[in-house]
């Protein structure tokens, strides 16, 4: 590995830097419930070391309107996705129990991981200043990321809308 340099210290000031196409997406394993409700532990490399390419997506919270609005749409396209051969994965900082309700109440057929200390957020910087309402936040940026079998990053977006957002994926990606 060289001549890279990390830093030891992540302060509240120091904002994770965005993520670009064609760089390698950081490996990351986290507790996930599955569709079935199964609980399990996911692993990026995992999933690549299987061959599949992966769309990994952050939310702010489960069970909120956009949150609900997105997730409902990543449901409704799975086979859409699927046929392209990606994996959906959705990341937000909520515990387990809130993940288990969230796919119970609306079907949801793919993996939701939980990242409540934001580890694998601030490694995709999902998590970061925001503007909402015109005012200036820190806090889960609501963010995208097709990554191919060899886990590079093929899409990154960035503060994306809720509604519309997984038709604009697979124009892209299809």
């Amino acid at each position: 590995m060289g001549n890279m340099t990390t830093t030891e210290v992540q302060t509240d000031t120091e904002l994770p830097t965005r993520l670009k196409e064609e760089t390698q997406a950081p490996d990351f394993t986290l507790p996930a419930v599955n569709p079935d409700g199964s609980e399990a532990t996911i692993a990026l490399s995992s999933l690549t070391a299987q061959g599949k390419s992966v769309i990994l997506y952050f939310y702010p919270a489960a069970m909120t309107p956009g949150c609900t609005t997105e997730a409902c749409d990543f449901r409704d396209n799975m086979a859409r996705l699927g046929s392209l051969g990606y994996t959906v994965l959705g990341v937000s900082k909520d515990p387990m129990p809130k993940l288990q309700k969230f796919r119970e109440r609306d079907n949801l057929s793919f993996p939701l991981l939980s990242d409540p200390d934001l580890t694998v957020h601030k490694l995709y910087a999902a998590y970061g200043e925001k503007k909402l309402y015109g005012k200036t936040h820190v806090g889960v940026i609501r963010s995208t990321f097709a990554i191919n079998a060899q886990g590079v990053i093929e899409l990154a977006r960035y503060n994306v809308r809720a509604k519309g957002h997984v038709e604009s994926l697979l124009k892209k990606l299809g």
